[in-house]
């Protein structure tokens, strides 16, 4: 079976960070074509330097890294320092990158790539706001059918919201981009906070990433090292839950991950639960299914695989 080819669209943040890693050192599973960056956990300009700077920590500076949208589409951009550090990968101490962006927009290079690769080959990946998948999809609807699928971390039910009380963050920063994304008719499966909150990074999981002993290792446990300390201090948990490589996990090992074919719905024009990912996990409308809402991980199962492959670059 030859490699899933995707494109991760990114806002890193730590834990896009271990996604990319996680992708990179999956060839035989994932064909990455190239990086899209978009303004979310920090502002762009530090996003697309970010992904770079993953990049070449895997020895991957062939993968081509393309500057996004640098807000959301109809709003003022929300940012998440106070959890991912003034540069967005607070921890490890690395260097700039020497890498160059590519030429052109990311939302160029999403419809440019869609068109030109088989329909139903190219799965897309979007590990923070929606936005570059939105003016995509708007820009070129007829790129819509030819995604094999959206594999996207957001949302919530269970677990309900983390930058508010009804909102996870990434669906929070650009409602109007994910309700245009849901109501695409794209395939889409989401890796919701009920998902990742099972994904804990506890001190024996971030000693195993640092026993790696290599450079990829050793930052990636300082990155968890780092990253932790914020939901700790908020949840009372054990650890703090490792969001974005549970899509690249799914991609690699579905059977990790149960969840169910349900109608997601998002709210744009409330006040009070803005962004809010409206969930039928029980079946109580009439509303179409529109998306794989997945609920649960095998975390264990989940950390071996992210373990065991880090170890490989």
């Amino acid at each position: 079976m030859s490699a899933r080819k995707i494109i991760i669209d990114t806002d890193p943040g730590q834990d896009d960070a271990v996604a990319i890693l996680l992708a990179l050192a999956s060839p035989d599973e994932i064909e990455v074509l190239g990086l899209t960056a978009v303004a979310g956990n920090v502002p762009l300009a530090l996003t697309h330097k970010n992904a770079r700077i993953i990049c070449e920590l895997a020895g991957r500076a062939d993968v081509p890294v393309y500057a996004g949208c640098d807000a959301p589409m109809s709003r003022p951009l929300v940012t998440a320092e106070h959890v991912h550090g003034k540069t967005g990968l607070d921890g490890p101490d690395l260097p700039d990158p020497v890498m160059g962006l590519a030429d052109g927009h990311a939302v160029d290079y999403i419809i440019e790539t869609l068109r030109a690769q088989d329909a139903g080959t190219v799965t897309l990946c979007p590990l923070g706001p929606l936005t570059n998948i939105a003016m995509a999809f708007q820009k070129a609807p007829d790129i819509v059918a030819k995604v094999q699928e959206i594999v996207l971390m957001g949302g919530a039910y269970f677990e309900v919201g983390n930058i508010t009380p009804t909102a996870e963050f990434n669906i929070y920063v650009d409602p109007e981009a994910a309700e245009i994304v849901f109501k695409s008719g794209a395939p889409i499966t989401v890796v919701p906070l009920d998902v990742t909150h099972k994904a804990l990074v506890t001190p024996a999981r971030n000693a195993a990433f640092r026993a790696i002993g290599t450079p990829v290792g050793i930052a990636v446990g300082k990155m968890t090292d780092f990253f932790e300390r914020f939901d700790k201090e908020k949840y009372a948990s054990p650890g703090a839950p490792l969001h974005d490589p549970c899509v690249t996990a799914y991609l690699i090992q579905p059977d990790l991950f149960t969840g169910r074919h349900i109608n997601v719905e998002i709210e744009t024009r409330s006040d009070l639960t803005l962004g809010m990912t409206v969930a039928d996990w029980w079946g109580v409308t009439d509303r179409t299914p529109n998306a794989m809402f997945l609920g649960d991980v095998d975390a264990d199962g989940f950390f071996a695989l992210l373990t065991e492959r880090l170890a490989r670059l």
